[in-house]
């Protein structure tokens, strides 16, 4: 997975990072489809749970983001 991990990082765009977390802004600039559907999926298991990081902060994992996302190359 090391070196799946490495791979994904160099094919990332300098302005982000594959590690730490994102917003929801940020997140669908990413995915195709609506805030609704993202928190269908998220619902439905077949998107990745977000992080509360805080009482009024949500955030994704951007490892499993960027995971899910080159799964989705495949289908």
């Amino acid at each position: 997975m090391s070196n799946q991990t490495n791979v994904q990082a160099a094919s990332l765009p300098q302005s982000q990072s594959l590690y730490g977390y994102m917003r929801q802004k940020e997140l669908m600039t990413l995915v195709p489809f609506s805030p609704a559907t993202l928190w269908r999926k998220v619902k439905d298991g077949t998107f990745v749970k977000p992080t509360k990081l805080s009482t009024r902060i949500t955030a994704w994992n951007r490892t499993q983001v960027f995971e899910w996302l080159k799964q989705q190359e495949g289908k």
